[in-house]
């Protein structure tokens, strides 16, 4: 079956780590996955370009961070998303993974974005913190002109003010009138708290539940979920992913909301 052809779930750990811990998660994304007949695509970065601080872990790099990403695609058998940075990276990460995804602060790079759709893989586009859902629809317009096929577009909040950011209900069905495209719903990311940690992100995980179900009610058509073992000890956005053993309950809930995993 095509990806993104059901609700789907995107899920791991923020940062490619070692192998061990991203085969451990993307285990447990498989068990779930047939436990509750949902679409699981596995997820990891294989180099955090957008950090806050330059001493902030940015991951393995393109070359080992790929053979990781292979190995998890090898051995669970899910597909495997990851995100890019440069244009250039683009055909080296199309050899490895089965979704390319853009940042939502490059999500206007227009050569970015072209160079995702050219490799023909299906991409999903973060909705930048700033723009409006309709605004959106340029950026699915280029990747068209790329040659894009499937485009799925993820929202991720909006900056209010500093430090906060809100996620508008609405924006789902305005997203999807205006592009045509399938949305997500980062419900990992929605709840962090840009420079509230020493410079760094930080985070309000005890809310991702609650936007979760409230997204999922007003009609998102997949999710987005970072997800560790112990998110205190994750090298990325420890203080805004879900406790991997928290993942399966919520996700029962989100099938009860939706009335099934189709």
């Amino acid at each position: 079956m095509p990806l993104f052809d059901r609700f789907t779930l995107i899920a791991g750990p923020c940062l490619v780590e070692d192998d061990a811990l991203n085969l451990r998660v993307a285990g447990e994304l498989r068990r779930i996955s047939e436990a509750l007949d949902l679409a699981v695509v596995f997820k990891a970065s294989f180099d955090k370009a957008n950090r806050s601080r330059i001493d902030s872990p940015r991951g393995p790099g393109p070359e080992e961070g790929l053979r990781r990403l292979r190995t998890v695609r090898d051995e669970s058998g899910l597909p495997v998303l990851t995100d890019i940075h440069l244009p250039e990276q683009a055909e080296a990460a199309a050899d490895a993974v089965d979704v390319l995804q853009i940042p939502a602060f490059l999500s206007r790079q227009t050569d970015l974005v072209l160079a995702a759709a050219e490799t023909g893989l299906p991409l999903n586009v973060k909705k930048g913190q700033w723009m409006a859902p309709e605004e959106m629809a340029a950026v699915v317009e280029k990747a068209r002109a790329g040659g894009a096929g499937t485009v799925v577009l993820t929202e991720r909040g909006t900056f209010f003010g500093y430090g906060n950011l809100v996620v508008d209900m609405r924006g789902f069905a305005r997203m999807r009138e205006a592009t045509g495209c399938d949305t997500v719903f980062d419900g990992t990311h929605s709840v962090q708290r840009p420079g509230k940690a020493a410079g760094s992100s930080g985070g309000d995980p005890e809310h991702i539940p609650s936007l979760v179900r409230a997204a999922v009610a007003a009609g998102c058509d997949h999710l987005f979920l970072e997800t560790h073992p112990a998110p205190s000890e994750a090298p990325s956005d420890a203080t805004n992913m879900l406790p991997l053993h928290q993942l399966e309950p919520l996700l029962e809930e989100v099938l009860r909301i939706r009335g099934g995993p189709r």
